[in-house]
């Protein structure tokens, strides 16, 4: 929840310093022919002062690195003042939950610079648990305010995929360039949505977890009232009157095998023709690896609950069994 919370908390920061400091960009360049000739002579000597125009791109780069590496104070560094003030009140877990969205991973990282071909900076972003590269395309200047397309690609996906394109913008403060805007990052749901759910997944694990005692205790339930197993979920689920067919035992979702992003199975084992009673085992998996979540959970015949990283595949019984 808090992590979906930030992004209004981020959205207002941003908006606030940069209609601020737009509003007097524009402002003091709305009437260039009422400068006089001292003002001109003046405004010349400024431009002539003021940082190259691949600047924006260096700022850009190392408020990319201090991103990846959760580098509050390398970060603050990039902010207009109006901003650095506001970021400066967060706690240090909002500071870092904001440094987050401009790479895309959770852990903090080892950032590393390098040029492309045509001499514009990549970034790439190692953590424990993944790796990202961020590209910078061409810097569009115009007057004190430069536009940044910046690319950010999992290292898994370099050969293929869509990268999540985000225009960045800065805005020439005291003679540094200072982060203005995410672009459409705000409103760039389908990026957002990855984001949330691995924000969710130990939750889902959670509750994938709780669902599975649920699904084992109604088996136990149904095996009890019609003295045989289940030969699927469905039959566990509600009718107008309860049978062996419908017996109304589960919630619809885990009678469709299908919740809080993990997939549910029951496999019925250990019945054969000398008469040994027969068993069931049951496996709670991952929708999206990676995304809904990691853990894959598993129930042997036993009635022993076990988990592991199966990269979203079965579970079994030689996992660690869940204490």
């Amino acid at each position: 929840m808090t992590r979906k919370l930030l992004l209004p908390v981020a959205l207002a920061i941003f908006i606030a310093g940069s209609l601020a400091v737009t509003g007097a960009a524009q402002e003091s360049s709305s009437k260039p022919d009422m400068l006089t000739p001292s003002e001109r002579s003046a405004s010349v000597a400024s431009s002539a002062s003021a940082p190259a125009p691949d600047a924006p791109s260096a700022a850009l780069r190392d408020l990319l690195a201090a991103s990846c590496a959760h580098d509050d104070v390398a970060f603050s560094k990039f902010l207009t003042a109006r901003n650095a003030e506001s970021f400066s009140h967060l706690a240090l877990s909002a500071r870092t939950e904001l440094m987050k969205r401009f790479v895309l991973l959770d852990g903090a990282g080892k950032p590393a610079s390098s040029a492309n071909p045509s001499g514009r900076p990549n970034i790439r972003c190692s953590t424990p648990d993944g790796a990202a590269v961020m590209q910078l395309g061409g810097t569009d200047l115009r007057d004190n305010v430069a536009f940044i397309q910046v690319d950010i690609r999992d290292v898994s996906e370099l050969q293929g995929g869509e990268p999540h394109r985000i225009q960045m913008s800065l805005i020439r403060e005291n003679s540094s360039w200072k982060i203005l805007s995410l672009g459409l990052l705000f409103f760039d749901l389908p990026a957002l949505e990855v984001e949330w759910d691995q924000a969710a997944i130990g939750a889902n694990e959670r509750s994938a977890l709780a669902d599975l005692r649920s699904i084992a205790a109604a088996v136990e339930t149904y095996r009890k009232t019609y003295l045989h197993l289940p030969e699927t979920l469905g039959k566990l689920g509600s009718a107008t009157k309860t049978s062996a067919e419908a017996a109304g035992l589960l919630e619809a979702e885990l009678v469709a095998g299908q919740s809080n992003g993990y997939r549910f199975r029951m496999v019925i084992v250990g019945a054969n023709e000398t008469g040994a009673p027969a068993q069931y085992e049951l496996s709670a998996t991952p929708v999206t690896y990676g995304r809904t979540g990691k853990l894959s959970f598993f129930r042997d015949a036993k009635g022993i609950f076990h988990f592991g990283d199966h990269q979203g595949g079965l579970g079994h019984s030689i996992d660690p069994a869940v204490e």
